[in-house]
């Protein structure tokens, strides 16, 4: 009976590593696109939401492939965070199953927002527009944006954080920034109240809840691939007796 050749498992390091600096680079791109959209109009204002919508469809689409592209990536950072954690502490792997379970909830609440707003730019392509339907739609991604997102950003960085000082797989510092974004993002749940004016502070889909809960959350993300790099690094040379 013949044999396979031995295979090598992918270094869980490595991955978490390249997974968080991928999704660092589509960070970069999405932002760069989103500058070019400008701001939304009122939702209540039907005929200038719908031009909006025709005019910037082409970015919308764009973002949203950045946006699926990233969620992609987060799976195997997620995967790859959760190796760390288990080989450095094998009694608390049911917890990391919460880190993958959430994020992975994450992801796929992210991709139904990401279809919501590509269906708006789709359905501004129409020439039978209807503003109704994309008020609906624009609404529906804004809540899964942000108020759902935060949520199940506040669970993954809060366990995130624990096992992070419990395996010690990484820097203490590095869970008690997960706490802090957890912090944050509780926070943020309640703009849910906020209203729908993206132009402001407190609002659902406000540059307040961006920046003061998803950024931070995904600084966190850079921050933990850095570390596995480093650490790879670190492993390397010891093994090789420098």
């Amino acid at each position: 009976m013949m044999r396979l050749p031995p295979t090598t498992a992918p270094n869980a390091r490595l991955l978490t590593g390249i997974s968080g600096f991928a999704v660092a680079a589509l960070i970069v791109i999405e932002a760069g696109i989103r500058i070019t959209l400008g701001v939304r109009p009122s939702l209540d204002d039907g005929p200038a939401l719908a031009e909006f919508a025709f005019r910037t469809s082409t970015q919308t689409l764009l973002i949203t492939l950045a946006d699926t592209l990233m969620m992609a990536v987060l799976v195997v950072f997620f995967a790859g965070f959760r190796q760390l954690i288990t080989v450095a502490e094998g009694e608390i792997e049911w917890v990391t199953a919460i880190i993958l379970g959430a994020g992975l909830v994450f992801i796929g609440a992210t991709l139904v927002g990401d279809s919501l707003e590509a269906g708006g730019a789709l359905g501004a392509l129409s020439s039978s527009t209807d503003p109704t339907v994309i008020r609906t739609l624009t609404e529906g991604y804004l809540l899964l944006f942000g108020p759902v997102s935060y949520v199940l950003i506040a669970l993954v960085s809060a366990t995130s954080g624990w096992v992070v000082l419990v395996s010690k797989a990484l820097p203490r510092w590095v869970g008690f920034l997960a706490w802090a974004v957890a912090a944050l993002n509780i926070v943020a749940i309640s703009t849910v109240f906020g209203g729908t004016d993206n132009r402001d502070f407190y609002s659902v889909g406000g540059w307040g809840g961006a920046v003061f809960a998803t950024f931070p959350w995904l600084v966190w993300v850079f921050v933990v691939s850095l570390e596995s790099l480093r650490a790879r690094h670190r492993d390397r040379r010891s093994a090789a007796g420098e």
